[in-house]
């Protein structure tokens, strides 16, 4: 947490509004659960670029769907226990009735930058070169970076972020999943760059002291996010395998289907996204809900889990 941050916290200990960069994947999906419990307004954002794993957008809406329809469907009595259990303030009995009755879904759009895939130079993009597979400090995973993704990413979370702050005059945060083990891939991660990002944006909009950034997972890593998540679930009343199943981290999902029956994505355990996912799934000694394959067709996890494991075996020597 830099400066920005720390200051802009301690002046805003009773946290309302927030916009999530809601990417799909297992570390935004978590980020979003964090903040549910942070704050008391939330907004999530998608983007479709033509990412070749656009199955992370359908994760991304289900997920949204199962949280909004578990909270709409608590009792007026559950909701009231809810609120004392997940809001970080102190509410007189009346107040805490006012939270239950006003308890909000998640507002949620997906922004389509779909016109640029052909113009995008990345092998994550529909018509990119083949997403490299392997361990994700290696150095051909920089082939998986899309140009200032992130900064135009940013741009349009911070116009969101700045019109909801200017539409109720009340402090609103960005809220970002980026972690430690993304620094070394990803330049529009490190701080250095959202330090730029931010000097602009204030440079360039009125108000913009309004807005402040969240970025609970900086320091950690995707097992650090993993563990969180799964405290959060209980903490929220949420189902953990129902929350990661609506997921998607791989680059390389697999569409398979048996017969004549409808097909479904599978996410690979090759890709270097995926093994890091695997990784923090071994670690955390539970298995992963999310259904993988290869091209041989499904998979069990114990198999994903063993050539997951030569892959970390064999980086680490």
């Amino acid at each position: 947490m830099n400066i920005l941050e720390k200051k802009y916290m301690m002046e805003n200990k009773n946290k309302k509004h927030v916009v999530v960069s809601l990417s799909g994947g297992m570390d935004s999906s978590t980020l979003l659960l964090r903040c549910l419990k942070e704050y008391s307004s939330v907004t999530a954002i998608s983007f479709d670029y033509g990412q070749k794993h656009r199955v992370e957008l359908e994760r991304a809406q289900s997920l949204v769907d199962y949280i909004n329809s578990t909270l709409s469907n608590l009792s007026f009595e559950e909701k009231i226990q809810w609120v004392m259990k997940n809001r970080d303030i102190e509410l007189e009995n009346l107040a805490i009735t006012e939270a239950a009755s006003n308890l909000s879904p998640i507002t949620y759009r997906q922004i389509q930058l779909n016109g640029l895939v052909d113009l995008l130079d990345s092998a994550l993009v529909t018509g990119g070169e083949e997403v490299p597979e392997g361990h994700y400090e290696q150095s051909n995973q920089k082939e998986t970076v899309v140009p200032n993704r992130n900064k135009m990413f940013a741009s349009i979370v911070q116009a969101v972020a700045l019109s909801i702050a200017n539409k109720t005059k009340e402090q609103c945060d960005i809220a970002l999943g980026i972690h430690a083990g993304d620094f070394g891939v990803y330049p529009d991660c490190r701080q250095e760059f959202r330090d730029a990002d931010d000097a602009a944006f204030r440079a360039g909009n009125w108000d913009a002291e309004r807005v402040g950034y969240f970025t609970p997972y900086l320091e950690g890593m995707k097992y650090d996010i993993l563990v969180d998540g799964q405290i959060l679930c209980e903490e929220l009343g949420l189902d953990f395998n129902e929350v990661y199943s609506r997921t998607n981290t791989s680059y390389k999902p697999i569409y398979y289907c048996q017969g004549d029956e409808f097909g479904e994505w599978y996410s690979d355990y090759k890709s270097a996204s995926s093994v890091e996912r695997v990784e923090a799934f071994i670690k955390l000694g539970r298995p992963d809900p999310v259904s993988y394959a290869d091209e041989s067709g499904p998979v069990t996890w114990e198999h994903v889990v063993t050539e997951v494991t030569k892959v970390l075996d064999n980086h680490s020597k």
